[in-house]
């Protein structure tokens, strides 16, 4: 999974932990987003997952699992997982539901089809407060690294943001976020 997410988010910082207690031990800054499997050392994922909330309560969290029982992810939902996601799944599969959830958008259910912004035209994508505010920095042309020290954050939490900001704008690149955040109006 790891080379997986090296591949397609290669910005981002990928860390492993064999255990909940190894994931949380010595963390002070809280991660972008937390993927758990369900089959962990010690305490289960589900069981984990209110753990996870408790330490990092605005962290999105995904789990990943090779039970593909409707009862075992509705559970995890109802725990304040994010989205759940089967280990079967594709790669562009998995990659799609964590750029939903960092950019804030509840994962598409199985079976529907995702709803494309191109068919909305020149509608203006939902950002989050702190996404507004890495946004504006971005277009004023600051790093990841000045952005994260004017917003009093982590470098790896700003990175998430920028990712996210791509996913809602469509695009690949810094340049082409802030064209295209100047010509929907995002900022001036």
């Amino acid at each position: 999974m790891r080379l997986v997410l090296q591949s397609y988010l290669p910005h981002v910082e990928v860390l492993e932990a064999a255990s909940l207690e190894q994931a949380v031990r010595g963390r002070i800054e809280p991660p972008a987003l937390v993927l758990l499997d369900i089959q962990l050392q010690g305490v289960n994922g589900l069981e984990g997952i209110g753990l996870l909330k408790q330490r990092w309560p605005k962290v999105p969290l995904i789990i990943l699992s090779s039970d593909l029982d409707p009862a075992t992810a509705r559970l995890a939902l109802q725990r304040g997982a994010a989205a759940f996601v089967s280990k079967a799944d594709t790669a562009e599969k998995i990659i799609q539901v964590i750029y939903r959830t960092l950019a804030g958008h509840l994962p598409v259910p199985a079976g529907a089809t995702p709803h494309s912004s191109a068919s909305e035209g020149d509608a203006k994508p939902r950002l989050t407060p702190r996404q507004c505010e890495v946004l504006d920095l971005l277009c004023e042309g600051l790093s990841n690294k000045l952005i994260a020290r004017r917003l009093e954050l982590s470098e790896f939490t700003v990175r998430g943001h920028v990712q996210s900001v791509f996913v809602l704008l469509q695009v690949s690149s810094r340049a082409q976020a802030t064209f295209a955040a100047r010509r929907i109006g995002l900022v001036g």
